[in-house]
């Protein structure tokens, strides 16, 4: 069996200096890859900046006899997300790999979430992501290739409480992988998302000692793959944790089809509700056309 390599691979990993994004910038070092390992430094909540966190990552992957280098920008500016990808450019020569892993909590109830927070965290997450992809994605255009990971979150794909800010991000990136995915696929760029459970800084609090069950190495053998060469799957969710590996997906069904030029009552529309929930068949749409397809397919009939 041959084994995945990432040689004269550039990747670039944000959020690295601790947690999943650590373990995802170890494996793909290990492998051969030239990592970026970007970190701000700073706590769970954004606050803070330094130079340590991501320095040690780089550090680990050196000693081990790989190539890597720090990078402190925050990617939540188009500054930072351009700072990035300069980096890698001005010491690697290219962009490959993406895997957007920088995060941030700012959990509260709906109700109590000042706006300040929301904002703060749909930027690091959400905008961080967009603003460090976009320069990457121009890249990867004009070479023919590329691989790109964004970071998800059981929260965002089926909610939690305390975590509307959060889980709004985390669902908005499935979008944006999602579309990026389309425009990506006749320059060989793939682009995935992982909603991850591990044991870190920020699931420290959920998971309690729980979270002794859920290390960031069972998850980076995922990450991996995804953005690997061999990797031929794209526009797809994957939930992992704990030594468990799954498809996600967003599924649409026949449902009721009222006819054609027909505006039915609310009251006939409630008594075929039973049709509009079945979900006995489904399709798995591969874009919004597909589910357009669905629907012109009721009108034609």
């Amino acid at each position: 069996m041959s084994e995945i390599r990432f040689d004269n691979r550039v990747a670039i990993v944000t959020g690295a200096g601790g947690g999943l994004g650590r373990a995802h910038a170890l494996l793909l070092g290990s492998r051969g890859a030239k990592v970026v390992v970007n970190d701000l430094g700073g706590d769970v909540s954004g606050t803070g900046s330094g130079s340590s966190m991501a320095d040690a990552v780089v550090k680990e992957i050196q000693e081990a006899g790989g190539m890597a280098v720090a990078n402190y920008d925050s990617v939540a500016t188009p500054e930072g997300g351009e700072s990035i990808i300069k980096t890698a450019l001005d010491n690697f020569g290219q962009v490959d790999i993406v895997i957007n892993n920088a995060g941030i909590l700012r959990d509260k109830s709906f109700v109590k979430l000042p706006p300040q927070d929301a904002e703060l965290v749909l930027n690091v997450h959400l905008k961080g992501a967009f603003c460090v992809s976009q320069p990457a994605f121009r890249v990867m255009k004009e070479r023919g290739y590329g691989r790109l990971l964004f970071t998800s979150s059981a929260a965002g794909l089926f909610g939690n409480f305390g975590q509307a800010n959060y889980g709004a991000a985390k669902m908005g990136l499935v979008g944006l992988s999602n579309v990026l995915a389309i425009e990506g696929m006749k320059y060989n760029i793939k682009s995935n998302v992982i909603a991850p459970v591990a044991g870190t800084r920020m699931t420290q609090e959920i998971l309690g000692d729980f979270a002794k069950k859920f290390e960031s190495d069972q998850v980076a053998p995922l990450a991996a793959y995804l953005v690997s060469e061999e990797c031929e799957f794209t526009h797809e969710i994957f939930s992992v944790g704990g030594g468990r590996f799954a498809r996600v997906f967003v599924g649409v069904v026949p449902g009721w089809f009222a006819g054609k030029g027909v505006a039915p009552t609310t009251e006939e529309l409630r008594d075929h509700m039973s049709e509009v929930m079945n979900t006995d068949e489904y399709i798995i749409p591969k874009g919004a056309a597909d589910e357009m397809g669905l629907i012109y397919n009721a009108l034609k009939d």
